[in-house]
C-alpha cells in the first residue's frame, strides 16, 4: 500500500511510533525515525532494517531547529516527502491541576502540541513541492475531559483542532491531515500513569489502567494499521477527521466518502441544544 513512499515518523523509537514504522516498512515505505533517545533509535533501526530502508535522526521535535533538521535530512535522503506521522507524546504532570508542576505542564504542551506543529511547519513545504502529502497526528486524550491529566488533555485537544484547521488550509495543495485515537495501548505512558499512583491519577483511572496492564491493552498494531490506511491512496479524499483505531470501520470509509466529508462525522464540534431535540 505504501510502495516507494517516503515517511517521517516522529516518536518512532518505541511504542506506537515503532509499530507504525514496522507496518510502514512492511507496506513498502522507506522511513526516517525521529526520537530524542539514541539508544531507542538504534535498537529500532537494527530491528526493522531487515524489512526495508530505515534511517534515523536524534532530535527534539519541540525545538524549531531540530524539526527543521529532520525535514532537511528527509530532503537530503529522498528529495521529497510523502508522509509525516506525529507519534511523539508525553502525559506531562499527573494529578490535580492546582498542584501541577508548571515546567512539566509547559513541557507537555511543547512536545505534544508544538512538536506536532513544528514538524508540520517544517515538512509541509516538501509536500507542497511534491504536489501531495499525508499527515497523521495523534489525538489520544483530546476527545473529552480527562481529570488529573489536564496538560495531556489540553495539548491533545489542541492537536485535534490543529488537525482540522490544517486540513482545511492545505486541501488546495492535495495534502490531507487526520488524527488517530489509538485506544488504551500499553506504552511508557501507561507506566508513567501507574508510577504516579491512585492518589494523583485518580482511583478509577488507576484501577482501569492496572486492568489494562494485566490484559495487555490495545495492541499498538491497531493504530499502525490505521496509520498505513490513512497514509495510503486508499484514504484519498479523507481529511480533517479524528478516527478511532478500535471503534471506527475505517476500511469502509472510501465507500462512504461523500457522507463523511460533507458532514461533521468524525470531527470535534460544540453540541447545541437543538442537536439534542431541545428548542432553547
Amino acid at each position: 500500500m505504501l510502495t516507494e513512499k517516503k515517511a517521517i515518523i516522529a516518536g518512532g523509537g518505541r511504542g506506537i511510533g515503532k509499530a507504525i514504522a514496522k507496518a510502514f516498512v512492511g507496506a513498502g515505505a522507506e522511513v526516517l525515525l525521529v526520537a530524542r533517545n539514541k539508544t531507542d533509535l538504534e535498537a529500532a533501526q537494527k530491528e526493522l532494517s531487515p524489512l526495508g530502508r530505515v534511517e534515523v535522526i536524534s532530535a527534539d521535535v519541540s525545538l524549531e531547529t531540530d524539526s527543521a533538521a529532520v525535514a532537511q535530512k528527509a530532503y537530503d535522503l529522498w528529495g521529497r516527502l510523502d508522509i509525516l506521522v506525529n507519534a511523539a507524546g508525553v502525559y506531562g504532570p499527573i494529578g490535580p491541576l492546582a498542584e501541577a508542576n508548571v515546567a512539566e505542564w509547559r513541557k507537555a504542551i511543547d512536545i505534544n502540541l508544538f512538536g506536532t506543529f513544528l514538524m508540520m511547519r517544517a515538512t509541509v513545504p516538501l509536500m507542497k513541492k511534491s504536489g501531495r502529502g499525508k499527515i497523521v497526528n495523534f489525538s489520544g486524550g483530546g476527545e473529552g475531559a480527562y481529570a488529573n491529566f489536564a496538560a495531556y488533555a489540553a495539548s491533545k485537544g489542541a492537536v485535534v483542532r490543529l488537525t482540522e484547521t490544517a486540513a482545511e488550509e492545505l486541501k488546495s495543495f492535495n495534502i490531507e491531515v487526520n488524527a488517530i485515537a489509538p485506544g488504551a495501548v500499553n506504552t511508557k505512558l501507561l507506566d508513567d500513569l501507574l508510577k504516579a499512583g491512585p492518589e494523583k491519577a485518580g482511583e478509577e483511572t488507576y484501577k482501569r489502567s492496572l486492568e489494562q496492564k494485566a490484559s495487555g491493552g490495545v495492541p499498538p498494531e491497531k493504530a499502525a494499521e490505521l496509520a498505513v490506511f490513512l497514509a495510503s491512496d486508499a484514504a484519498n479524499g479523507i481529511s480533517g477527521r479524528i478516527i478511532s483505531a478500535i471503534r471506527d470501520d475505517y476500511r469502509n470509509f472510501p465507500s462512504r466518502l461523500k457522507e463523511i466529508m460533507e458532514s461533521d462525522i468524525y470531527t470535534w464540534r460544540r453540541i447545541k441544544p437543538q442537536d439534542r431535540g431541545y428548542n432553547w
